[in-house]
């Protein structure tokens, strides 16, 4: 039967969109209650009422002009049952680090890519607009994906302004993914996609109380993203769900890729914490007492659930692999991003780092509130083949890897380890910049491995969540626990868009 005839106009379904999983879209669209024209639409008017007036986020930094027009053609493949993919009609926000053919530029959020207007779709994005997806907009990011200044806010670039929490309006977001993180969480989009190197899915996941993931470096095409390190750099889903986590990766990761599987979500109904052995390591002990009160509340749960509670184990030359960490993306970033700048078109004036130092020097504006040590720094690198930045592989390839999440994971024939993701968000400074105290990232930052977090609590109001991590090509696994985990806690509630956290009135 011709789906047209269910139903005449969905373009304004009353339907609503807040906390609605993929699985419910596919459903109401099945149902012919819902079209992917109605969801565009009520998407778009939750950013103008959100996120552009009201509270004003900040997480949108532009909408895609053809959003709605690309929702009206999906529904009619969709009416003449044909749909392109299990994404089918549903609205994706991207964060503007990762290409997306014009008229919507790949900014970075920076002034010098305004601009950077590209021809093609990066495979990424190629890939979700197979599969279906709308692509809604692009989110605003820590400018350069937060590798600019040492002090610099997160969720604040120069083109899109500074990203609020959703939780509290004077609380930030963390990042880089703030846009990706703050729009999910706020209900502005379906699904987002964000890029890590060191946090940036998961710690403002963690923050705004939402699911995030960084697959294995690799896994996820790179190509097409402005980068940081090759070594390190990875797309990744962010979601309210951890089942929607998992649908958003399978049409994220490259089908040619030999670790790649076809389905991450099938077996997440059937998954057990019973009988699991997961690891503590150390560190999860460095946490205010705030924050472990309501790890160790989780783990607590999960004993009960049949986990198997392995403590105290140490990840190894912590210090020095966060040096070593420093020293490759400094060098990986001028790099990286000269070779990603002198492919850009002609709109596009710098096309090396060191230009892109001169244009800020050039431009006040994009020093009006932070410096640019970091590009600074990593200008001044040399080769990759100088011996301080094989070193600092050698270093990380020992002991981040060999003898530490892999030592550990076959040593204690572990499932994962677990931590808290971060500590709880702080006040927006812009003068001295983010007060973070603290996260769980780097081990699987600094290995390329995986890494998801999950909505574990609050403190104070403020989400926390806990992250599961284990060595390479484990998201399966990782998606599993981290599924049983969600049931177990169900710990996500929406934001309320509060103007002040209590704490900052005394």
């Amino acid at each position: 039967m011709d789906r047209s005839t269910e139903s005449s106009d969905l373009s304004h379904s009353p339907v609503n969109v807040e906390e609605m999983t993929l699985d419910m879209m596919a459903a109401l669209m099945r149902e012919g209650k819902i079209s992917s024209e109605s969801l565009v639409t009520q998407y778009i008017e939750r950013i103008h009422q959100i996120d552009k007036t009201g509270p004003s986020l900040h997480s949108v930094l532009v909408v895609n002009p053809h959003a709605i027009d690309e929702a009206r053609a999906l529904d009619v493949l969709w009416n003449s049952e044909k749909p392109l993919g299990p994404l089918h009609g549903v609205p994706v926000l991207i964060k503007d680090n990762i290409e997306t053919a014009g008229p919507m530029p790949t900014t970075a959020g920076a002034l010098a890519l305004k601009n950077n207007v590209c021809l093609q779709d990066s495979p990424l994005v190629a890939q979700l607009r197979k599969a279906g997806a709308v692509i809604l907009g692009k989110a605003n990011l820590s400018e350069w994906a937060n590798f600019k200044s040492l002090k610099s806010s997160s969720g604040f670039s120069e083109l899109g302004g500074q990203t609020k929490n959703p939780y509290f309006l004077d609380r930030n977001p963390c990042g880089s993914s703030s846009g990706s993180a703050v729009s999910v969480s706020a209900n502005l989009t379906t699904v987002a996609v964000g890029t890590e190197t060191d946090g940036s899915i998961v710690a403002p996941a963690s923050h705004c109380g939402i699911v995030g993931m960084k697959p294995t470096v690799g896994l996820v095409p790179s190509k097409g993203i402005i980068p940081i390190s090759h070594n390190q750099d990875s797309a990744g889903p962010m979601a309210r769900t951890v089942m929607d986590t998992a649908l958003l990766l399978n049409a994220l990761v490259d089908p040619s890729h030999s670790k790649a599987r076809k389905d991450y979500a099938a077996s997440l109904q059937f998954a057990s914490l019973e009988g699991k052995r997961i690891g503590i390591p150390q560190h999860a002990d460095r946490f205010p007492e705030s924050v472990r009160a309501v790890f160790e509340a989780a783990v607590g749960k999960m004993e009960q659930a049949g986990a198997e509670i392995i403590r105290g184990l140490e990840l190894p030359q912590e210090d020095s692999l966060g040096e070593a960490e420093f020293e490759i993306l400094l060098y990986d970033f001028k790099h990286d991003l000269s070779e990603y700048l002198s492919g850009t078109s002609s709109s596009v004036e710098v096309k090396n780092i060191d230009e892109l130092v001169a244009f800020n020097l050039a431009n006040p504006s994009t020093l009006a509130l932070f410096n640019q040590e970091l590009i600074e720094m990593a200008a001044k690198k040399g080769s990759v083949e100088e011996p301080a930045y094989q070193a600092s592989r050698q270093l990380v390839e020992k002991y981040g890897r060999k003898q530490g999440i892999d030592a550990l994971s076959t040593d204690y024939q572990l499932d994962a380890l677990i931590a808290p993701t971060n500590t709880p968000s702080w006040l927006i400074d812009h003068e001295n910049g983010d007060n973070f105290e603290g996260g769980s990232s780097s081990p699987s930052a600094i290995t390329g491995y995986p890494i998801i977090t999950v909505p574990m609590g609050d403190t104070q109001g403020l989400p926390l969540g806990l992250s599961f991590f284990s060595g390479a090509y484990q998201e399966q696994t990782l998606l599993e626990l981290a599924y049983c985990f969600e049931r177990l806690i169900n710990a996500r509630k929406m934001p309320e868009f509060i103007a002040v956290h209590p704490s900052s009135r005394k």
